[in-house]
């Protein structure tokens, strides 16, 4: 697993990504504390942290099927949504891992009568998974992963 130290190197990796699979790939940048979403409490015009860092903060959108976008915080996570289920607090060095996951058909979708719900499933590196509730109904994409 590649260590993604920085909300650019992550960036990156999920540029690779959209060239692997001709996805089209959009990108969004928001530096500085009184641009980032966490940092609601930085007053107009401090673009620093407390510590003197400068946060930097990026939105990724996917094109194609299924639909996905990735937050990146400057805190070393993200928020990936796939077909509208919201996945939060995924580590930013797992973000290219499942991404991958779930564009090389590795996701699925498992469902439970009682009490019913289903989840989404993505398979991470180190025989962990990211399972998320979806409160949703199921997409097209979503289910044709049922398992």
């Amino acid at each position: 697993m590649d260590h993604l130290p920085t909300t650019e190197a992550a960036v990156t990796a999920l540029r690779e990504i959209a060239d692997a699979y001709a996805l089209e790939i959009e990108v969004t940048h928001d530096i500085g504390a009184d641009q980032t979403s966490r940092r609601t409490t930085a007053g107009i015009g401090v673009t620093t942290d407390p510590d003197g860092s400068l946060p930097h903060e990026a939105y990724v959108e996917l094109g194609g099927r299924p639909s996905v976008s990735v937050r990146l915080y400057p805190d070393g996570d993200a928020l990936i949504t796939v077909d509208g289920v919201e996945c939060p607090d995924v580590d930013r060095d797992d973000v290219p891992a499942f991404v991958r996951a779930v564009h090389e058909g590795h996701a699925w979708v498992t469902s439970r009568r009682f009490p019913p719900g289903s989840f989404l499933v993505v398979p991470l590196p180190g025989d962990r998974v990211h399972k998320e509730f979806i409160s949703l109904g199921l997409s097209g994409w979503l289910a044709s992963r049922v398992r």
